[in-house]
């Protein structure tokens, strides 16, 4: 799932080379995102097979967001050129993401939500800046939880956790930020990633 993302970075360490050197062995998400754990309190739950499938529903979510974003992004017909480009092909990545999701929740996979993106999709420069706000919350919403995965859970899910670095770095870099502005990405809890969500009207 390898997305056709450029870096401006050079020589230097962007996003996802930072990410692919730290997830051998699932250790981004076991290592990194259990710091973050242990000192913020963000745990969905305690590591268990429930609450593998709690923390899987919080991503499915955040999953189907981004998917639903990208899918109508691509609908509505006002992308061209490097911006139509990444919306297809992280789109597609995005429907991939959420199929690897609900395979592993099976009958426990949540519902699909009510989206809106009306407001976020009515301007190429709209469309750039909710993308990069998204796939940060995605990535925050990952390290704040994948540490209170299963053992036999972190891995998988730390292959989608690079991917998400690598459409992050390359929205930025479509909007001529940095790709990789820190050094380490900070976690946020569950509860306010959904909560923000809901506020932006994303979700219903």
């Amino acid at each position: 799932m390898d997305g056709p993302g450029r870096s401006s970075a050079g020589s230097g360490w962007t996003r996802a080379r930072l990410l692919r050197a730290a997830i051998g062995g699932g250790a981004m998400v076991a290592g990194g995102a259990a710091i973050a754990a242990r000192t913020d309190g963000d745990s969905l739950a305690a590591q268990s097979k429930d609450a593998d499938a709690e923390i899987l529903n919080f991503f499915l979510l955040l999953e189907v967001v981004q998917e639903g974003f990208y899918r109508e992004a691509v609908r509505t017909g006002r992308l061209n050129g490097d911006l139509l480009t990444f919306a297809q092909t992280v789109g597609e990545q995005e429907s991939e993401h959420v199929a690897f999701l609900a395979e592993r929740l099976g009958g426990r996979a949540d519902a699909r939500p009510t989206l809106n993106f009306e407001d976020a999709l009515s301007t190429p420069d709209r469309f750039r800046e909710t993308a990069i706000e998204l796939e940060e919350a995605a990535l925050a919403g990952y390290v704040g939880q994948g540490a209170n995965l299963t053992r036999d859970m972190v891995r998988p899910v730390a292959t989608l956790v690079s991917v998400e670095a690598r459409q992050a770095a390359w929205v930025r870099d479509l909007a001529g930020v940095s790709p990789a502005p820190r050094a380490a990405d900070p976690a946020r809890k569950a509860d306010r990633v959904v909560a923000d969500l809901r506020e932006r009207g994303f979700v219903s």
